[in-house]
């Protein structure tokens, strides 16, 4: 027993009093002595100062974490790289590579975009404040909401896996600002359009758009599709996890001129690229992109802005107008959360005007109800 514990009371009240919450960082020693203690954790070290009235050490106590916050209290600590900028976006690059994740890319570029304006400056000094003046920056060089919430989620990313680390190597994390966006797209093909637009693509173009317009899938899948995972016996496609965005199977069933294309496409694979594992191909050789030929065809028939991702909004659309279910929906188009699904399952003029040639005609279905139970009641 220590020389000032030895005349600490020993009831257990007065141990429970020391747990209180309004009496964090700091305790009594010993206990009823009336003497305060600033006792605490400051950037992984402890310290202890003997103050004496409890205000005075709650006080003392606020201080010290104000010091501490501004890097005044234990400066060596900061003198070292440790919390830099450069350190926090590096841990950010290999956590994506090590969790697969197929968007490393595109968080690099976001990264060197923050890297610009913050610097190589310490975790400590990015600051709401200064974070508001890159969401300025940018908004100056006309970038848009979405594209600035996604570089500042990987701002936020980079803080939160350095708070996780062991040790920290950030004490706190930044509020940062998430901008409102109204950039959904409102795109989507009518059927006419779609069979114009396919008539001018090359024929290298067509299998890949048909297979987007009717199954939804995204053209990266598509592209990456091969043989061996077409099934023309139980006419369908099996997507593995690895090829998926949300990392999940999907299994889509092929019908009609979907499975027609598809299925004439794997006849001129049989005669001239036996050894072509990829279903769209040009020349035996797998298809990087379309952009290109897209760009050129929606140009020439009037549709200039639509997009390739447009189609897949479309297959949904029609799949909920042609009865299948929601949840059935989000399987094959491989949604996972509702909100995103809702945002490609949009109304057109054509939706509105029917709904309202619907309502007209249970209006007039209803009031000549009304009306023959009117001629009844008199009758009687």
């Amino acid at each position: 027993i220590r020389k000032d514990q030895k005349d600490w009371p020993k009831r257990k009240g007065d141990y429970m009093a020391r747990q209180n919450s309004k009496d964090k960082g700091v305790k009594e020693n010993p206990i009823g002595s009336g003497i305060w203690w600033v006792d605490c954790y400051v950037s992984g070290k402890r310290f202890r100062k003997r103050v004496g009235a409890k205000t005075a050490a709650k006080v003392f106590y606020q201080k010290v974490k104000t010091e501490e916050r501004e890097r005044r209290l234990f400066p060596e600590k900061y003198t070292n790289k440790r919390g830099t900028f450069s350190e926090l976006a590096g841990d950010v690059i290999n956590d994506y590579k090590v969790n697969g994740k197929k968007s490393h890319k595109r968080a690099q570029e976001n990264i060197e975009t923050l890297q610009e304006f913050f610097g190589n400056c310490h975790a400590s000094d990015i600051t709401t404040d200064k974070i508001q003046g890159y969401i300025i920056y940018r908004k100056n060089k006309g970038l848009s909401n979405g594209t600035i919430n996604r570089e500042l989620k990987i701002l936020h990313r980079m803080f939160s896996l350095a708070s996780k680390r062991t040790p920290p190597k950030v004490t706190s994390i930044p509020y940062i600002p998430h901008l409102e966006e109204n950039n959904a797209r409102t795109g989507f093909f009518d059927h006419n359009d779609f069979l114009v637009l396919k008539a001018v693509l090359p024929d290298y173009a067509k299998l890949p758009v048909t297979i987007a317009y009717y199954t939804g899938m995204r053209i990266g899948e598509i592209l990456n599709l091969k043989w061996n995972q077409v099934d023309f016996t139980e006419g369908k496609i099996v997507l593995s996890p690895i090829q998926t965005k949300n990392k999940t199977s999907r299994t889509i069933y092929l019908y009609g001129e979907l499975y027609d294309i598809i299925f004439k496409a794997w006849e001129v694979r049989q005669w001239h690229y036996q050894d072509c594992p990829w279903v769209c191909q040009k020349d035996g050789k797998q298809i990087k992109s379309i952009r290109s030929a897209w760009d050129k065809a929606v140009k020439k028939v009037g549709l200039t802005g639509m997009l390739i991702h447009d189609l897949r909004r479309t297959a949904i659309r029609n799949m909920v107008r042609s009865g299948i279910s929601e949840n059935v929906a989000m399987m094959i188009s491989g949604h996972k959360t509702r909100s995103v699904f809702d945002r490609y399952n949009i109304c057109s003029e054509l939706d509105l005007k029917n709904a309202a040639l619907k309502m007209n005609t249970f209006f007039r279905t209803d009031t000549k109800t009304d009306t023959s139970n009117f001629v009844n009641d008199v009758s009687h």
